[in-house]
């Protein structure tokens, strides 16, 4: 599939800053997998306080980032399906066995990577992957998410 910039984002998840945190979307197949990018940087608001002398991503921001990817893969999932029901949204539902291997720092550039592994009727469970671009493996873990009906824009 191509390319989504932070426009085509948008128009699958809500999240606006400053708490949106994927950049672009590289690849991705509805309701399949996703490939996306977030740069850090040091004018992220959560820098001023963790830790104002030793800024480090909070890794819950780092499993919002692929929980954040996953909703917008299954937002084309569901706009390109018989789903097709701009009610529905994926809604994060819970998180299990993440592993953080490495700090994240201001000036990284992170590769996070869903797959979803398993569908049963409106549950879908992926595995996230976190990586720093020309280093390691930053985290990784399992998450659940739902298909929940929403409020309207």
């Amino acid at each position: 599939m191509p390319e989504l910039d932070i426009n085509g984002i948008q128009r699958y998840i809500y999240h606006r800053f400053p708490f949106l945190l994927v950049d672009r979307v590289l690849d991705y197949e509805p309701g399949k997998f996703g490939i996306g990018i977030k740069n850090v940087t040091i004018n992220e608001p959560f820098f001023q306080g963790h830790f104002p002398d030793h800024a480090i991503m909070p890794g819950v921001l780092m499993i919002e980032a692929i929980a954040q990817l996953a909703a917008v893969v299954l937002g084309t999932h569901i706009n390109s399906s018989d789903i097709a029901d701009k009610r529905v949204m994926g809604y994060f539902a819970s998180v299990k066995n993440f592993k953080f291997k490495q700090p994240v720092v201001p000036g990284d550039q992170l590769r996070l990577k869903v797959e979803f592994t398993s569908r049963r009727g409106r549950i879908y469970a992926a595995h996230g992957l976190v990586e720093v671009i020309g280093g390691k493996i930053a985290a990784e873990g399992d998450l659940m998410f739902a298909l929940m009906n929403h409020p309207p824009k």
